[in-house]
C-alpha cells in the first residue's frame, strides 16, 4: 500500500527538482523534509502540507490519502501552462489553435463511431 512518504518522494522525483529545493521553496528545512519521506511515515501539520503540495503542483489530498480530485488538472498540465507562457504571444496562438482543431477533430471522430 502507497504511502504519503510514497507519494512524496514520486512527486519530487517526477517535478524534476531536488529534495531540498522542494524544501526551501515550500519554505520548510530539509530535515523536516526528510521526515515526511522517512520510513517512519511522519506526517507534516497540514499548513506544511499546503505548501509542499502547492510546490509540487497535486492537492494535500492527493498526497494524504492518494485519491485524485476528479477536478484537478492532469498530471503535467501546470507545466504545460508554464511553458506556453514563457513563448511569445504569435507562438503561442498558433499552437493553441492547432491543439483545438486536433481536439475537434478527435471529438467529431469520437461522435461518429
Amino acid at each position: 500500500m502507497e504511502t504519503f512518504a510514497d507519494r512524496l518522494r514520486a512527486e519530487i522525483e517526477y517535478s524534476g527538482m531536488l529534495q531540498k529545493e522542494v524544501a526551501y521553496k515550500a519554505g520548510v528545512k530539509k530535515r523536516a523534509l526528510d521526515m515526511y519521506l522517512g520510513s517512519q511515515g511522519s506526517m507534516p501539520p497540514a499548513d506544511v502540507a499546503v505548501k509542499i503540495a502547492k510546490v509540487l503542483n497535486v492537492t494535500v489530498e492527493y498526497l494524504v490519502t492518494g485519491e485524485k480530485d476528479s477536478h484537478a488538472k492532469p498530471r503535467g498540465f501546470s507545466r504545460l501552462e508554464d511553458d506556453m507562457e514563457t513563448l511569445p504571444a504569435e507562438i503561442s496562438a498558433s499552437i493553441e489553435t492547432m491543439i483545438h482543431k486536433i481536439a475537434e477533430r478527435e471529438r467529431e471522430g469520437m461522435r461518429s463511431s
